[in-house]
């Protein structure tokens, strides 16, 4: 039986398949920004499923410390390792992703209170707007980045994953904080 021959790294990736993930990446972007903003939730009242808050934020943290994780396999040079690492993070970010969705549809947009407006300020300008922002501009760099990989173009790979690494970090360790400050304040 023939080897099967590595995929050539020196590879240009058709720019078809690149603006295919860029394009599902919008309308992915569009449709949450519809769920969140105009959808009115089917359970205005939020009695059912009320855990769902709560285990979006432990998927965020889980993918945070699958991403550290990864991250120091790939430094130390284990491969499988890191690559596992890699998938469980976008395991768990893909069930974040279904929770969130869910939970959007049920309970709608959850407001920051106003009678603190000093928080409110932080919670509005300084942490949520960067974490959508930066959750719009990941969702392709982490496609793009795990489609380099699984086709082993392996430098340019590590040329996006540059970038695509502490933004994702940053959007799955904000969303942590996003909760924890909804919660506190509640």
């Amino acid at each position: 039986m023939p080897a099967i021959a590595a995929p050539n790294p020196n590879y240009r990736t058709p720019p078809s398949i690149i603006a295919a993930i860029i394009g599902i990446s919008a309308v992915a972007s569009i449709f949450l920004a519809w769920l969140v903003y105009y959808h009115p939730p089917v359970d205005a009242a939020g009695t059912h499923l009320t855990f769902l808050p709560a285990l979006d934020a432990i998927l965020n943290a889980l993918c945070a410390i699958f991403l550290v994780i990864g991250f120091r396999y790939i430094q130390l040079r284990k491969i499988t390792a890191h690559r596992n690492s890699m998938f469980a993070a976008f395991i768990v970010s893909s069930a974040f992703l279904v929770a969130y969705i869910a939970n959007h549809v049920l309970h709608g947009d959850m407001l920051f209170p106003t009678t603190h407006p000093t928080a409110r300020f932080i919670y509005l300008w300084i942490l949520l707007l960067p974490h959508i922002l930066l959750a719009v501009v990941a969702l392709p760099l982490i496609l793009i980045t795990f489609f380099l990989s699984l086709t082993g173009r392996f430098p340019a790979h590590r040329k996006l994953a540059r970038w695509t690494f502490p933004i994702w970090l940053y959007v799955s360790v904000s969303g942590v904080v996003v909760y924890a400050m909804l919660a506190a304040y509640r």
